[in-house]
């Protein structure tokens, strides 16, 4: 177990911290989909992780393709549930919450040329036996640099504000930019509020627009291939073992082609070793 009860200089809380789980998914129950819906999502997230274009429409043709009875009204509930959109244009049907206040993409055009200049920020769906859960990672866009991550239960705000917390915490010093995309956890008052008070400014994603965040959904995509479609996470302490694992892995070990054959963690601290 990564949580020991009782610790005689730890407490729950600040284990959890340490490993990079919000508490509340110490106390984690499966959640309450059917075997049906739950096996449905774990290939939409593998469908979607190959093709990120895939749609209601193109979801549910590949579906039933592969021999599901299914129909658009229940694979638009997963969907969402998975918190995934496809990433080609759509319809504006949905107005943004006039109580949050709008900001604009920042990032076109611009050359990232160093450390914290950008940090960036998106939610994936994790599969466990029997559940699911959400992570949530901050990278520096530079480096590709992980800063910081958390694991949770629910698509509340909150695992996102320990994730930054962390971050600010964790990093050599705040971003110029912080870019997201329009989810409602990044758009809350309290999320960039905070982003503000540090200094940083605010950069969204357009609606359906993957490529605006493309490190991190790359991030997403070799995180599931080389750890989570590995394992069946039993409950969410096991899946925070393998990220944690795989995260510090991939920060100090990993080579990037891209950052000339270096790890993120050589780019960001800017360690001048470079690995032949």
């Amino acid at each position: 177990m990564l949580i020991e009860t009782g610790h005689p200089d730890l407490s729950i809380a600040r284990q959890c911290e340490l490993i990079g789980l919000s508490r509340a998914s110490r106390y984690y129950r499966p959640q309450g989909e059917t075997a049906s819906n739950l096996g449905l999502m774990r290939l939409i997230d593998e469908q979607y992780t190959k093709m990120p274009y895939y749609g209601v429409l193109r979801m549910t043709a590949h579906l039933r393709r592969a021999g599901h009875k299914v129909g658009p009204k229940r694979i638009r509930r997963l969907l969402r549930l998975l918190a995934l959109e496809a990433i080609y244009p759509k319809p504006r049907l949905s107005q943004p919450n006039d109580k949050h206040r709008r900001y604009p993409y920042l990032l076109r055009g611009v050359a990232i040329v160093r450390p914290d200049q950008v940090w960036a920020t998106d939610i994936t769906y994790i599969r466990l036996h029997g559940g699911y859960a959400y992570l949530v990672a901050i990278m520096d866009w530079f480096s590709r640099y992980v800063l910081s991550w958390d694991l949770s239960i629910t698509l509340e705000t909150d695992f996102c504000l320990s994730a930054l917390d962390r971050a600010l915490q964790q990093a050599r010093k705040t971003a110029d930019i912080f870019n997201s995309d329009q989810g409602a956890q990044f758009t809350s008052q309290e999320f960039a509020g905070r982003l503000e008070s540090a200094g940083m400014r605010v950069s969204r994603d357009g609606r359906g627009r993957m490529i605006d965040n493309i490190f991190i959904e790359r991030l997403w995509r070799s995180l599931k291939y080389e750890e989570v479609y590995l394992h069946d996470y039993p409950d969410v302490l096991a899946a925070s073992r393998g990220i944690h694992r795989y995260f510090r892995r991939y920060n100090e070990e990993r080579l990037h082609e891209s950052l000339g054959y270096r790890t993120p963690a050589e780019v960001y601290f800017d360690r001048r070793e470079v690995v032949a």
